[in-house]
């Protein structure tokens, strides 16, 4: 396993890091199978868990927080709010009110009394940068988190909220989430150059992007993932950008395979191989996912795969533009865009 320094914090982490959004209901994981992958993740050299408040509406922090126990100081451990947890209109978001409640329900269902990375799930557009930002620095003042991030954010929204912390005197973040992968690249157009230019940690999510490049999906088969049961639309190959994921596996599995490596290893080594990017974030369901994930560990890619890559899928490009999160509100709600 290698180690990355975290931004500019010092703290160092794992190039893989172990997410845990399938702890739970979601990937129908059992408490002791989630123990399992952390024992299992933890003795390969991970450092570093990530899970949410609104995963599996907070089993998945309940199952990690049983996992850790009586280890707790030896692992980086990252946890998201934002996001809705229930019905109630004030239960999501980053206001003051909602960040200081849902700390302590997260610390509670953990089990620990601070985590070392706080991030916002999604940019709120509800709320100020300084509202967010002077919650968050008094938490982290207050011994409950030891540096916060964001996840997801546009690359306009991470440069505003580092002008709000200079302008206001506060804490700023430090780490951003982008989703990135071989088939979604765009994040190399804005919001990795403006991590690299303010110094951010990054932790990337869905490298595999969502199974497509997991090895189980190919040409003439079946897709019968357990992200495709329930986000069939997603997977649906009758649809252009869909059908686009599936030629450029195609390619990209020749390419892995020329190289002696399989799709898992050259999709993740291809994230962790920007200068920008700090970890990948792996989020197994069983072990054998685990030590598939784990065999790209210390997989380096030379410059002829990378280049080989590059003519597959152009650097800067999102093969499916209509699952991005971080498409700004405007784009999406027409009353946005009129008087």
């Amino acid at each position: 396993m290698q180690y990355r320094t975290l931004g500019r914090t010092g703290v160092q982490v794992s190039t893989l890091a172990l997410g845990a959004m399938n702890f739970g209901a979601i990937g129908r994981t059992t408490q002791d199978e989630a123990t399992a992958l952390v024992d299992a993740a933890l003795e390969a050299g991970i450092n570093l868990i990530d899970t949410a408040d609104m995963y599996s509406d907070g089993e998945s922090e309940v199952m990690v927080g049983k996992a850790i126990a009586g280890r707790r100081d030896d692992i980086v451990l990252a946890t998201k709010a934002g996001m809705p947890m229930g019905e109630e209109r004030n239960h999501q978001g980053s206001s003051r009110r909602w960040l200081i409640t849902e700390l302590d329900n997260s610390l509670r269902r953990l089990g620990v009394d601070h985590v070392d990375l706080y991030q916002i799930h999604r940019w709120d557009p509800r709320t100020s940068d300084e509202e967010t930002l002077s919650a968050l620095t008094d938490l982290q003042r207050a011994g409950k988190i030891r540096y916060f991030g964001s996840s997801t954010f546009p690359a306009h929204r991470i440069v505003q909220a580092q002008w709000a912390a200079h302008e206001h005197h506060l804490s700023r973040y430090v780490t951003e989430q982008p989703s990135y992968s071989l088939l979604q690249r765009g994040i190399e157009t804005h919001v990795l150059p403006v991590t690299e230019q303010y110094g951010l940690g990054v932790l990337v999510w869905s490298p595999l992007a969502s199974g497509w490049l997991s090895g189980a999906i190919r040409a003439g088969r079946d897709i019968t993932t357990s992200r495709s049961a329930f986000m069939p639309q997603r997977f649906d190959t009758t649809i252009p950008s869909n059908r686009a994921r599936l030629d450029a596996v195609e390619q990209l599995a020749k390419v892995a395979e020329e190289a002696g490596l399989t799709l898992i290893q050259l999709a993740l080594a291809f994230a962790a191989t920007h200068p920008a990017v700090t970890s990948a974030l792996i989020g197994p369901r069983t072990l054998d996912h685990l030590h598939a994930q784990l065999a790209a560990a210390d997989t380096v890619l030379p410059a002829d795969v990378l280049d080989a890559i590059d003519t597959i899928v152009t650097p800067g490009t999102d093969l499916a533009p209509d699952e991005k999160f971080d498409t700004p509100p405007a784009l999406l709600d027409p009353s946005l865009r009129r008087r």
